[in-house]
């Protein structure tokens, strides 16, 4: 039977997602400084199979559709964790990376050319402080940590995007990235912070994949992190490997939790308010994703 792990079609919800999206895009309002800063997001991305979930593209462009067009994207991915802190190559079409094995040939002949971001590499570079300068990679692409949910959210790729590594999973120091790059919101640029709200890989059976099961380790966390997140509660969120249900299966490695301290310390910190955007489970998965207030 057709899923989202053996479509009929690969990437075929895409292909019929995309003609409506690309209409919907056209039509959305550009920032403007009236709107007032726009807000940091944390993004559950998903792997390859998001390009199979016609739902789940549907609700990433929803969200998008709410926003004003940002002027700019600049996106912090779990797979590019990387010291010292290191921005991708800004030149216009620069290949995507590949980051991932085991799919169909077709996901990885997908493109997403966006235009130069140079002005913005320039522009974050300058944000940082002299003690931490930043590598500017003559190479690297945007990884599916930044690609795959793009494609939904902005289908038309004409919006500049650079990716930033995540150079520690110390929440402290992402708290404070994050907050160096929150004037960037003012000027109409969205900061998302890339992840995925429960990531156990290992810990996948066949009732998750083919059943749609939720187990409780990732229900549990989702719902943890849920009321620390209104809560605003960093020193609960921060010690969640030891405090946090579900573990470690729910994170057996902090690379797609971390993220969300980018986005709390760009959206101005953990005590402001975060509204969910996207929640649910795919493939027994949390899927939440939110922003801040």
């Amino acid at each position: 039977m057709p899923s989202i792990l053996h479509p009929a079609v690969p990437a075929g919800a895409y292909d019929e997602f995309l003609p409506g999206a690309l209409r919907r895009a056209r039509d959305q309002r550009d920032w403007t400084p009236a709107d007032g800063p726009l807000p940091a997001l944390y993004v559950s991305h998903g792997a390859p199979p998001l390009l199979d979930d016609g739902p789940w593209l549907r609700q990433l462009l929803d969200w998008a559709r709410n926003l004003p067009r940002p002027k700019a994207v600049l996106i912090v991915s779990a797979p590019w964790e990387h010291a010292p802190l290191s921005l991708s190559a800004p030149a216009a079409h620069t290949p995507l990376v590949y980051d991932f094995a085991g799919f169909h040939p077709r996901y990885r002949q997908v493109r997403y050319d966006t235009p130069d971001a140079s002005a913005l590499a320039r522009r974050v570079a300058a944000m940082m402080p002299h003690d931490e300068p930043v590598h500017q990679h003559p190479r690297r692409g945007l990884d599916h940590g930044a690609w795959l949910p793009l494609m939904a959210m902005f289908p038309l790729a004409d919006i500049p995007v650079l990716q930033l590594s995540m150079p520690t999973h110390d929440p402290a120091r992402l708290l404070d990235l994050g907050a160096r790059l929150a004037p960037l919101r003012e000027e109409g640029i969205l900061v998302i912070g890339s992840g995925f709200m429960t990531h156990g890989l290992h810990a996948i059976t066949p009732d998750m994949l083919f059943k749609g099961a939720v187990p409780a380790w990732s229900s549990e966390f989702d719902a943890w992190a849920a009321e620390a997140l209104a809560r605003g509660d960093v020193e609960e969120l921060a010690a969640w490997r030891d405090r946090a249900p579900g573990m470690p299966h729910a994170h057996p490695t902090p690379d797609h939790y971390t993220p969300l301290f980018i986005t709390l310390g760009a959206g101005g910190g953990p005590e402001r308010p975060v509204t969910t955007a996207i929640d649910g489970y795919v493939l027994g998965f949390a899927k939440r994703s939110f922003q801040t207030t």
